[in-house]
């Protein structure tokens, strides 16, 4: 991350910026504060203050990650050399926004299945900046799903597509990878779902499954007597209005992609004062 951070910085200045270092003085001393125009939960206030003290600029926080804020609240104060204020600028609050904006997504998800379930997030993000969402979603109270690829295993439908079935994926899964890294697998159908979960993958993803179709599924696998052996998680097509047809249902995790690729960043504005 903080490689990431270096790169963001030096990507937004290129060769310098030319605007301040043409109007301000390179000795000018500024103080500054960073005020939010929304309302949300507050994530990222650590990630912008690393970015000001890479360049030596004083920080004083007002609020931390986690908070619950308003229109106005005053985040963080500033005081260093204005050039390398402005220099931060940008890049400081486009992320400290955005994670903002995640983090209050997750947080409203989270309150809505009142602990009943585990919201999650998944890897529909953007480049370079999966992580800091990943820290926004665990800020706003929901599950970081996996960071990378080596995390877990998670059998898709692409694998499934080039191995042939579900169970013979799970199967060759089990075989190769270490007993220390869970095994997932998407399925998208009853019997596949059976299948995978008389084999005991530690968790069982039901892709696309209206709330029927899931209930039908985990009737089953009572039923069966198999119920315990996998986590089962739904994903596909979540959102506030239906996620709480599936809460009651005796799910144990719901995903929801859209929590990154779709959460509105919050509004905040930096302001100097000499």
């Amino acid at each position: 991350m903080d490689k990431i951070l270096e790169y963001m910085l030096d990507e937004d200045e290129g060769f310098g910026d030319i605007t301040s270092n043409s109007v301000i003085d390179k000795n000018e001393e500024v103080c500054a504060y960073i005020v939010s125009k929304d309302e949300g939960i507050l994530a990222g206030i650590d990630v912008a203050k690393e970015l000001f003290e890479s360049k030596h600029v004083n920080v004083v926080f007002h609020l931390n990650d986690g908070c619950e804020i308003r229109k106005g609240d005053l985040l963080m104060s500033l005081k260093g050399n204005a050039r390398d204020i402005l220099l931060v600028e940008r890049t400081a609050l486009n992320l400290l926004m955005r994670m903002s904006g995640v983090a209050s997504a997750a947080n409203e998800y989270a309150r809505l299945v009142e602990g009943k379930v585990i919201v999650a997030g998944t890897r529909k993000t953007q480049p370079a900046i999966g992580k800091f969402d990943k820290l926004a979603l665990k800020i706003g109270g929901a599950d970081t799903h996996r960071f990378s690829l080596d995390d877990m295993v998670l059998i898709k439908d692409n694998h499934i597509a080039v191995v042939g079935s579900p169970l013979k994926a799970l199967k060759k899964a089990q075989e190769n990878v270490s007993f220390s890294k869970k095994i997932e697998i998407e399925v998208e159908t009853l019997e596949d779902a059976v299948l995978c979960v008389e084999n005991k993958a530690d968790i069982v993803m039901l892709d696309n499954m209206d709330s029927l179709k899931v209930k039908e599924v985990l009737d089953e696998l009572e039923k069966r007597g198999i119920r315990q052996n996998s986590l089962i998680e739904i994903s596909g097509g979540i959102n506030k209005d239906n996620i709480l047809d599936y809460v009651d249902l005796g799910v144990d995790i719901i995903s929801i992609g859209g929590l990154t690729h779709s959460s509105r960043s919050l509004d905040f504005s930096l302001k100097i004062r000499k």
